[in-house]
Formats: structure tokens, sequence, C-alpha cells
């Protein structure tokens, strides 16, 4: 009986092997060329998943001939990486040790700067792989002393090697000769959003299912039957929630949160939570972009699974909290009236000092002082208006009274 390890057991062992990244491993490859020079380098690369970064590790790790150590950000912690430093005192002048960190962006910033006094004698050589933007979630001191490598998604005529390896695997262990046409190994590319891995593990399904040829219908079995992770599937979530959120209803709001969870979309929640915290709760609730962003902090920091319980805090207060898009709809129209090209010359008593004519409103009464801040060009235009939430009605009728009863001084 063949298991769902059949990935793992035609994982690539050379850089010929690995498909879809030629712009790294291929004869030109900039990481090939490196190796072949001799010359090793704290790496990150960043990409989708199944795109092959643990793969090139181990791939690299065995041709470097230092010592290979392992770990997932999600479960490790700094115990984890001081028993890894803690080695470095026995094989300091060795060669070192080769440390593989995936998911880096579950590590937090103490457990990152662990490292950073390693990597600056040699004694740690670091890859790490993240399916994030790196700029967003690695510390700046481990980015600047990285070389930083994207991993494309995989194009369904990639993967069809891979599938007919697989296919032969198959064949051989089971001592049957099912076919599958071009066609189809198309179609299973294409349904594995360039994740390899899955496009393995989904053949494999339907290569059981089959009769003899493997057709669409196969794969369609158990394609139907589970949520490919691809774009489009990852940003219609993300929308089900932001829309659950704005049309305030909580139930669906919690359920597309656990959806985006349990497939291990952490970092996506946090950021769109925090974007709905200030694009449609906005001025109505103006503490809940504070609150989400600590329940986020806290997330990041707890990992999965307690991680859902902050997250189901903020998502629950954002749904059931006032909403108001007032402060997105000025922005959206002041960046109108700048891709115009208008504005381009602003009042010269707010460019500098040295032009004089600025009125300094805390020095009048209530701190306010009538005076021309827009443009000449964009005099009287009205950009923001109140929504109708107690907290904006209740700054408008204030302002209203002070600017009312302010001795207009232009």
């Amino acid at each position: 009986m063949i298991h769902a390890q059949l990935a793992d057991l035609l994982r690539p062992e050379s850089f010929d092997d690995i498909v879809g990244q030629d712009h790294l491993f291929g004869e030109r490859g900039v990481i090939r060329r490196m190796l072949a020079g001799g010359r090793i380098t704290n790496m990150i690369f960043f990409g989708p998943p199944g795109t092959g970064k643990t793969t090139a590790a181990t791939i690299i790790a065995k041709a470097s001939g230092m010592t290979f150590r392992k770990l997932n950000a999600t479960s490790a912690s700094l115990a984890d990486v001081k028993a890894i430093i803690s080695e470095t005192d026995n094989i300091f002048g060795a060669g070192g040790i080769l440390l593989y960190l995936d998911e880096i962006q579950y590590f937090n910033r103490k457990q990152q700067q662990s490292l950073l006094e390693y990597m600056e004698d040699g004694r740690i050589t670091l890859i790490a792989s993240t399916t994030e933007n790196p700029h967003f979630y690695v510390y700046n001191a481990i980015l600047s002393r990285s070389s930083l490598f994207e991993f494309k998604p995989v194009t369904k005529e990639a993967v069809r090697p891979v599938l007919l390896r697989a296919l032969d695997y198959l064949n051989r262990e089971s001592g049957k000769e099912k076919t599958v046409s071009d066609d189809v190994l198309s179609y299973v590319g294409s349904a594995s959003g360039g994740d390899v891995r899955r496009s393995i593990v989904l053949f494999e399904n339907a290569y059981h299912a089959a009769e003899g040829e493997i057709t669409k219908e196969d794969v369609d079995r158990f394609d139907a039957g589970i949520l490919s992770f691809n774009d489009d599937v990852h940003y219609d979530l993300l929308s089900c929630l932001q829309k659950s959120i704005r049309g305030s209803d909580p139930d669906a709001a919690i359920f597309y949160l656990a959806k985006l969870l349990s497939m291990g979309e952490l970092l996506s929640a946090c950021r769109r939570l925090q974007v709905i915290a200030s694009e449609d709760i906005g001025l109505a609730y103006p503490q809940a972009a504070a609150i989400v962003r600590a329940c986020c902090e806290s997330a990041v920091e707890l990992g999965l699974p307690e991680a859902g319980i902050p997250l189901s805090n903020a998502t629950i207060l954002l749904a059931t909290a006032p909403k108001s898009n007032s402060a997105n709809k000025a922005y959206e129209a002041a960046m109108a009236k700048v891709q115009e090209g208008k504005g381009v010359t602003v009042p010269k008593h707010l460019q500098s000092p040295l032009f004089k004519g600025y009125l300094y409103p805390h020095s009048y009464e209530n701190h306010y002082v009538n005076q021309q801040y827009l443009p000449d060009d964009l005099l009287g235009s009205v950009f923001y208006r109140p929504g109708e939430n107690k907290t904006e009605q209740a700054a408008k009728d204030y302002w209203d009274v002070i600017k009312k009863n302010t001795k207009k001084e232009l």
C-alpha cells in the first residue's frame, strides 16, 4: 500500500531534479554558480509553499559538508535555538553548522536576534525560508547579513516530469500499468496552483481511484473535496472575512477566520484584520486599530493553534463594532486629486520657517486659527465627510462650534 509520503520519496537529490526554479538552480542559476565557486552564504528563500525551498536547503547542506540542523519556526522555541548554538562550541573551526530554519516569519524578534552573533563569526550559516515577504517579517539585521532568493510558483509544464516520475513509481510498486494523458497532467498541474507537493498528493489519490487510464474525473473526485490554496482561494477567503466583518456578521466572520487558520494563513489573517480595523471600522471606533494590532502581535508570538484565541477576539470585536469608512473615502478622494496632478504648489507659509505668515494654532483660543492649508487650485475641496456614528458626529459638532466662533484671520 502506497502512503502519503510519495512526495518525500520523489524529493530531488540534486539541483538537476529541482523543477521550476531554473533562475536559481539551472545551468546558469545564481545559487548553482555561487556554490560551484566554493561560496556559501546566509540565504533567505521566499515564495509559495511546495516550490522546493526545503529541498534546495537539503541539497545545499549535503554539498557543503557542514553539520546540518533543521528547525521549523512554527514549533521551535528559543531553547531549541540555544541547543543548536551550544553545539558550535564543539565544532568551531571545523566548518560550523548550516541551520535550515523553515517558516522564519513565526520566529519573534528575540529568537531571530539570538542567531546574529553566530552568523557574524561563521559558526552558523543560516538558510531560512518563508512564504511571506521577508522585508516585513525578517529582522533587518538578519536581512542585511543574508542574500534573498525568490522561489516562483511551478508551472504546469514544469510539474509534468515530476508527475511522470510519480506514475512510474506507482506502477512499479503496484505492479500495474496505468496511463495518463498530457491533458490530465496539465490539469493536475493547474489544479495544484504551482505547488509541486500538492500536485503529487493529488495525482497519487487520482491514481488509486482510476480503473486504468487516469482521467480528469478521477482528479476531480479529490480536487473538489479539498480546498487547493492557490492565489484565487487565498484572496477569496480573505475577501469573505472582510465582507463578513463589514456586514457585521460575527458568525460568518469567525468561520472564515477558522478556515484561513486551518490552512496556516496566520500572517495573512493578521494583515487583513489590521486593514479592516482602519478601513471599515475606522473613526467610528478608533481604538479598534490599536486593539487589533495588539491581538495580532500576540497571535504571531503565540503561533498556531493558540493564535486563534486573540484573533477570534479581534474578529468578533470588528464584526460587532460600529462601522465607518469616512477616513478611507477621504484618502481615496485626495489621492484622485494627486493623480490628476493637482496641488503641486503648496502654500508658502506652510513650507518653511523662512517663509513668513504661518499662524501657530496653539497660540490661539481653542488651539485653532483660520488660515489656508490647501494649495490654491484645491481651495474649497472637501475630502472628509464625517460618518453618522456617535464618535465622528461628536467631533463634527465640536469643530462646528469652534470654527463658527473663530474670527477669520487670513
